[in-house]
């Protein structure tokens, strides 16, 4: 759990502090001594990272392999759930309907970040894994939905 604004913050000091007009006055120390960048402090990646949460990472960081769609034993209802959006949403033509689609698609993306906070919090990292690999299922259904509010 991060606060966007104090991340957005705290990331704009650092770029602030390592911006190469800083240094544009210095002579170099020795011949090829760069200046200190965000690319060196692989800043901008990080900084990309938080702003894109991939909750995978920390699976990874804990040396628990995430989920692929082949391996997934996902539950019957659930995924009774995903084909029944995927149909609503495939048949959805007019903007109230992909409006409602919308919303339902985010309540579900909230209601599953909220849980797997959760398991991360207290350590499950295997119920983590299996929220994980059900955000994908709705990361799907959102980009579904993108493409269809794309006018042709």
């Amino acid at each position: 759990r991060l606060n966007p604004q104090q991340l957005q913050r705290r990331f704009r000091s650092l770029q602030l502090a390592v911006h190469p007009d800083r240094f544009g006055q210095r002579p170099p120390v020795s011949a090829g001594a760069g200046v200190p960048g965000l690319a060196l402090l692989g800043l901008g990646d990080c900084a990309q990272s938080v702003r894109a949460p991939q909750p995978s990472l920390l699976l990874e960081l804990h040396g628990v392999e995430p989920a692929q769609e082949t391996d997934y034993d996902a539950d019957s209802v659930f995924l009774m759930e995903i084909m029944e959006i995927n149909e609503k949403l495939s048949e959805s033509e007019n903007e109230d309907n992909l409006q409602e689609m919308e919303t339902l698609i985010k309540a579900k993306q909230e209601e599953l970040t909220k849980e797997v906070t959760a398991a991360f919090e207290r350590d499950d990292l295997q119920e983590a894994k299996k929220l994980l690999a059900k955000m994908k299922y709705f990361a799907n259904l959102q980009d579904k939905l993108k493409q269809k509010k794309i006018p042709s």
